[in-house]
């Protein structure tokens, strides 16, 4: 019997396209597919071919190919969106949404006819409008759709702590939900060091300095590069959602999903701790917030949905 090899299609053969390749090709999950635009025909071969070429050193067997269609991606089994103009200095999220959303439409309508059965992850930014437009032009079941932002602002928030205390951040666990950017909600109540809660061991003044650097922890990597935004740990975040997808891990983790009735969203997609498996987002868990969380929670669903609301007064035009 011949098994097939799940096939990978990462839309955007940037920083973070090409990155998440190569997490996804070194740990063997599939063979993966990097497209781009037609206006850099060469670009996304030659970053495959590169890849490629760096299989027997690292011990993949993935096959990768660069092109700048969408025949190649056909039947995939995931798409990761990353395609769009990255932050500049000074340059908010919400400041990518003209721009970025007839981007990801234009990617959303080839993959639903490429891929009509494939679970998607968004990491275009603004994150959680581009990951609703998504779902509105797909039209995929809400469960097959996500975006990939939690993790990342996870990662984030446990490195800041890890740093912070002098400890492994193997031995740091957190939590975040809400819109990606500045509304992120740091549950300190779910976070803790080698189990012992972080409010032990962090002052509530130091604690809050480092959720603050957390919320603009994006920007500060964008001010610091000066010419583009961080990619390995968002493509490493994706390669995490990939692989508990194509592995049916059904890890716990943070993602923008499909909330109604959950944590009173009603109809959005927002930062959320999920069950991630084979079906995508199988379930959505809803944790008790402190009074201080749910009125952060409410403010940043509210952002979200100013923010698609926007999103969707801009798509009549």
């Amino acid at each position: 019997m011949v098994c097939r090899r799940a096939k990978i299609s990462i839309i955007g053969a940037g920083n973070v396209g090409a990155t998440t390749a190569l997490w996804c090709a070194a740990a063997n999950l599939g063979d993966v597919v990097l497209v781009d635009i037609p206006e850099v025909e060469g670009m996304p071969r030659g970053k495959a071919l590169d890849l490629l070429q760096a299989s027997p050193i690292i011990g993949f067997d993935a096959k990768i190919v660069g092109t700048t269609g969408y025949d190649e991606t056909a039947d995939s089994d995931i798409v990761v969106i990353t395609a769009g103009f990255p932050r500049k200095p000074g340059m908010s999220r919400e400041d990518l949404l003209v721009t970025n959303v007839r981007i990801v439409t234009s990617v959303a309508e080839q993959i639903r006819k490429s891929s009509p059965e494939a679970v998607v992850i968004v990491v275009s930014n603004p994150l959680d409008a581009m990951v609703y437009r998504t779902w509105q032009i797909t039209g995929f079941p809400p469960h097959r759709v996500m975006g990939q932002a939690g993790i990342l602002d996870t990662a984030r928030f446990r490195t800041f702590i890890a740093m912070e205390l002098g400890v492994s951040v193997r031995d740091v666990s957190a939590m975040l939900l809400g819109g990606h950017g500045d509304t992120m909600v740091p549950v300190v109540s779910c976070t803790s060091v080698g189990g012992i809660p972080v409010s032990q061991l962090i002052s509530p003044r130091r604690l809050e300095e480092i959720i603050e650097r957390t919320r603009n922890g994006g920007a500060e990597i964008v001010n610091l590069l000066k010419t583009g935004g961080a990619y390995y740990a968002p493509a490493a975040a994706t390669a995490e959602m990939v692989e508990a997808i194509l592995r049916d891990q059904k890890r716990v983790l943070p993602v923008s999903a499909y909330c109604t009735k959950e944590y009173s969203v009603g109809g959005l997609f927002i930062g959320v701790p999920v069950v991630l498996g084979a079906k995508g987002v199988e379930r959505i868990l809803e944790i008790d917030l402190t009074p201080k969380e749910q009125a952060a929670m409410a403010r940043s669903i509210a952002a979200v949905r100013r923010l698609v609301e926007e999103m969707n007064e801009l798509c009549k035009l």
